[in-house]
């Protein structure tokens, strides 16, 4: 669908009137509508308001710097920096264009106050700062200039751009809608889909990711240190590993906390070739606790008020996935 794209086209007024009207003609020439401060000549703030706006609206922005650096607010900052400024926080794509020898152009196009040509000096090296520039001489060099940089910008850079209504069909329009709202209609689904697998534990690791168990001797004295047990081994599993140590004996029936300990130990036990070892009862809540955000265990409480663990169907349908046997067809 062909586009017309908007550019703005910034810099000091009186003193580059002919270099202006010939950018703005190739800008036409290029099917592109030109757009700048021909509206408010004689610029203050609340014209730069509107000035701003239409800003907003433009895709592409050009910025000629001639000897001048122009008229100023009440701050000392000169509109075509200004504009300059809202630009770049904007992130419209940018084209400068910087007069290659300012002291050979007439005194009528320049400014002959010193405090002038710091402030132009100083704005030329912030455009030159970070972006790549071009000189021009001459108004017909820099027609030609933009007449190149111009196409190749719209090309590596492309926007949105406008189009003329009748140029979009119904079929069209429709077309388009029906795509956004088939994604958004996706965007919801996942965004649900996922709140609920995770049980809205959105930062939680991923199944793959590693965690390490420590376990200490459950007979020895020795192993104590205040009341502490001193840890005697530890191990890492996935998540998805540590679930298949314990859920097998859940798809059986309901364990108490300590039943669930003493699985998970006798396992690493035989596992490992160790003995006499228990988990940690910090690392063994922090299990307890990431399977109930995954949502594969539920905690429950039987006749006798102790606490017990059951899968989910989210859990008993894992389970199921992880122990069946896989096909070996190709």
């Amino acid at each position: 669908m062909e586009k017309r794209y908007q550019i703005f086209i910034s810099s000091t007024f009186s003193d580059l009137k002919e270099e202006r009207n010939k950018v703005m003609q190739t800008i036409m020439s290029l099917d592109c509508i030109p757009a700048g401060m021909e509206l408010f000549p004689a610029m203050d703030e609340e014209q730069f308001e509107f000035i701003k706006r239409i800003i907003d609206d433009c895709d592409y922005y050009i910025l000629i710097i001639g000897a001048r650096y122009g008229s100023m607010d009440e701050n000392g900052v000169s509109y075509t920096e200004k504009e300059y400024d809202y630009a770049v926080s904007k992130k419209i794509p940018i084209l400068a264009f910087l007069h290659n020898d300012i002291s050979s152009l007439p005194m009528i196009k320049a400014d002959l106050d010193d405090a002038l040509r710091k402030k132009l000096d100083k704005f030329r090296q912030k455009v030159e700062t970070g972006r790549l520039v071009q000189f021009w001489k001459n108004a017909d060099d820099l027609n030609a200039k933009v007449a190149v940089s111009l196409p190749k910008t719209i090309k590596m850079f492309p926007r949105t751009g406008w189009v003329k209504a009748n140029l979009m069909t119904n079929s069209e329009s429709l077309q388009e809608i029906n795509d956004l709202r088939k994604e958004n209609e996706e965007l919801r689904a996942f965004k649900l889909r996922y709140e609920t697998e995770m049980n809205y534990a959105i930062d939680i690791a991923d199944w793959n990711e590693e965690f390490c168990a420590h376990f200490h001797d459950k007979y020895s004295d020795s192993f104590w240190i205040d009341s502490v047990p001193k840890v005697v081994f530890e191990i890492s599993h996935t998540w998805i590993d540590w679930f298949i140590i314990f859920s097998t004996s859940l798809d059986r029936h309901s364990y108490r906390n300590k039943g669930i300990k003493d699985i998970i130990s006798e396992e690493v036990e035989l596992k490992e070739k160790q003995s006499n070892l228990y988990i940690m009862n910090s690392d063994f809540a922090t299990i307890r606790y990431q399977f109930i955000a995954y949502g594969l265990i539920t905690r429950e409480t039987n006749s006798s008020g102790e606490e017990i663990w059951c899968l989910t169907p989210r859990g008993e349908k894992l389970i199921a996935q992880l122990m069946c046997v896989k096909t070996n067809k190709k």
